[in-house]
């Protein structure tokens, strides 16, 4: 299915979802402000390949020329991506009921930071995740920085899901719809697991031996035998291939004795020959 997006969103939420919309067959111009996107500063490998397959404008919207430019690209426009503060966008005249009046068959997806009466309040990923309960902490119990902006990746996935329902839609109603993301509740979501311990105090927090972290010879593996079907599958594995001289159980000391005698990546090899869900640790 054709269709035609327009995203004014920079940073990271705004830009992956656009990548992902292209790969869903949109043809996707990304209009950024004559500074360019913030994100091509903070790493600019990475805004390479988001981008290159978004056409990319640079307009100033403060000015006349730049917005009638914009208005230009929406005429013929099946999705806005926006990630800019509702207040913001009214100001600028592209408040969803100007938008819908000159343009009906538009829908906008706004990615905001909260959702609702919340829409304009500040934010961003590490506050998202702060207020979520995702980050992770040391030994001391202090919070550490996240290795992965959960809030941002998980709303730019969403925000790819209302874009393909809003098209839906106008394909069945010939209206626009505006759909709205809020990274906060994204956060919210990915921190369910942590509200309810499921990966501290629930058997897949490290407490059960065949699905945990272990040192090997060189580097670690991650181990995750978790059905049993797998369990006795590694019993046989380990046996045919005479790894160990007696391995009666999977108990934590038997496993890390195990790992122990080889690299990492020697086990990874290993296990996806016998089809076992055992990796090396990468990064």
């Amino acid at each position: 299915m054709a269709f035609t997006v327009v995203s004014l969103a920079p940073n990271l939420p705004g830009p992956l979802a656009a990548r992902r919309l292209a790969e869903l067959g949109g043809d996707v111009t990304k209009v950024e402000a004559p500074s360019g996107d913030p994100m091509a500063q903070y790493c600019p490998q990475y805004y390479e390949e988001m981008t290159e397959t978004q056409s990319i404008v640079a307009l100033n919207l403060k000015d006349s020329k730049g917005m009638t430019a914009l208005q230009e690209l929406l005429v013929d426009a099946d999705i806005l991506l926006t990630s800019q503060r509702p207040a913001a966008l009214e100001r600028m005249g592209l408040g969803w009921e100007d938008l819908h009046a000159r343009f009906p068959r538009l829908s906008q997806v706004a990615i905001v930071g909260h959702a609702g009466e919340g829409a304009d309040v500040a934010g961003h990923d590490l506050t998202y995740q702060a207020d979520a309960g995702t980050l992770s902490r040391d030994v001391e119990g202090n919070p550490i920085m996240p290795r992965i902006p959960v809030a941002d990746m998980a709303g730019s996935e969403r925000a790819v899901v209302e874009a393909m329902a809003a098209l839906y839609e106008t394909h069945i109603t010939g209206e626009g719809t505006y759909r709205e993301v809020a990274l906060a509740g994204m956060a919210e979501v990915f921190g369910e697991p942590a509200r309810f311990g499921l990966m501290t105090d629930g058997l897949l927090g490290g407490s059960l031996p065949q699905y945990s972290l272990y040192p090997a010879a060189e580097g670690w593996v991650a181990v995750a035998l978790l059905e049993p079907h797998f369990v006795n599958g590694f019993m046989q594995a380990v046996a045919a291939d005479e790894l160990a001289s007696e391995l009666r159980d999977v108990s934590a000391q038997a496993l890390a004795d195990l790992f122990a005698t080889k690299p990492a990546q020697w086990w990874e090899a290993w296990a996806r020959k016998h089809g076992l869900p055992i990796t090396a640790v990468k990064g």
